[in-house]
């Protein structure tokens, strides 16, 4: 019996960071694959694999998602934001400024999945979206350190630094528009 052909490559295209991208990828590499070993950004990290940890962290049209739990081929004329995307050493977007002000990173393994989930984070409670901790679910959530507890338990840091990731996004929440 002969072996089974190679796995079809397939095209994808998708903006990441605002600039159109176009790979050849056999159609099983995740997104978090595709970005840091096709595409060489590797701020976004592998951690668990497995949807559990956040590291992976990216925004997707808008949305935050697991980048390891996520075929690159589904997206598609996406939009992809990466934390390479969200600011420059020179230029920091307020949250890094808040991160670094805050030590909101400790080992810094964590932090561009908390970065990229705390302004996606931010852009659901400006839309609305209701979270578990919310009382009234008709109401706009308040930015509250319970509710950023909630929305941002997707995210594990092992170092511990929730206490200034709650203060780095706090201070954005009520001071700065993210």
């Amino acid at each position: 019996m002969a072996p089974a052909s190679s796995t079809t490559s397939m095209k994808v295209s998708f903006r990441v960071n605002g600039t159109p991208r176009e790979l050849e990828l056999d159609p099983r590499v995740t997104l978090l694959d595709a970005l840091r070993e096709h595409l060489h950004l590797t701020g976004a990290k592998k951690g668990c694999d497995h949807g559990q940890c956040g590291a992976c962290t990216t925004i997707v049209n808008g949305a935050r998602i697991n980048a390891c739990l996520s075929l690159a081929v589904m997206h598609a004329g996406d939009e992809i934001t990466t934390i390479e995307g969200i600011g420059q050493p020179d230029a920091l977007h307020p949250l890094q400024a808040a991160f670094i002000e805050h030590d909101g990173y400790q080992c810094g393994y964590c932090t561009p999945g908390q970065i990229c989930s705390a302004l996606a984070m931010l852009e659901e409670i400006d839309r609305a979206v209701p979270s578990h901790v919310q009382e009234d679910l008709l109401q706009k959530a308040g930015i509250t350190e319970a509710e950023i507890r909630e929305r941002m338990s997707g995210n594990i840091c092992r170092c511990g630094a929730y206490a200034n990731i709650v203060a780095a996004i706090l201070e954005i929440a009520e001071g700065e528009t993210a």
